[in-house]
């Protein structure tokens, strides 16, 4: 297994391989480099959502939970059309969660003002706090990485995340993450 060192110590300073010229992607990765990378996403991964999944584990919620309620507190009024679609689920699939939540005072919903079959949803006091609760290691995990990373961390993985990011899906995702300056697509 390639680690981190290891990807960095066959890497010339061009993103050529310099141990065996093995073939290359259009960016200058060998297939090997690209596994790699791929292996320190999933254990990335793996580290960014442990805190909250013990946070998760202590009231009986899981993954689908932490979503709905980051969406929906980063989006506040969001409608649950919308939620089906930056989740890419069945409205059969949501219903379960979004109840639970709802029954268990995490989020509440509302009429639409314009259009009174809309139902906007809102996180209730308790959800903002478990909101932040969850948000909070993730936060500072995904901080400490960016200090380590260097001052042009940000940028450069904001652009690597998005260009990972369906091309049709972009748009929406530009919309979610528009707080952040440089979501590193430009097309």
């Amino acid at each position: 297994m390639t680690t981190t060192k290891g990807l960095a110590d066959t890497m010339g300073h061009n993103g050529k391989n310099r141990a065996d010229g093995r073939t290359k992607t259009a960016a200058g990765e060998s297939g090997e480099d690209i596994i790699a990378l791929m292996e320190l996403l999933f254990f990335a991964y793996r580290d960014f959502t442990a805190g909250p999944d013990a946070i998760l584990a202590e009231i009986g919620f899981g993954r689908a939970h932490h979503r709905i309620i980051h969406f929906i507190g980063r989006n506040p009024g969001l409608r649950i059309s919308q939620l089906l679609e930056i989740l890419g689920i069945t409205k059969q699939s949501l219903g379960r969660v979004l109840r639970e939540l709802i029954e268990r005072g995490y989020v509440y919903q509302q009429e639409g003002a314009q259009d009174r079959r809309q139902r906007l949803l809102f996180l209730t006091r308790k959800g903002k706090a478990l909101h932040e609760r969850l948000s909070a290691p993730q936060i500072a995990r995904v901080s400490q990485a960016m200090a380590q990373a260097g001052p042009d961390a940000a940028g450069a993985f904001a652009r690597t995340l998005m260009g990972m990011v369906d091309p049709a899906q972009r748009p929406l995702v530009r919309q979610l993450t528009r707080k952040r300056k440089d979501t590193g697509d430009n097309g």
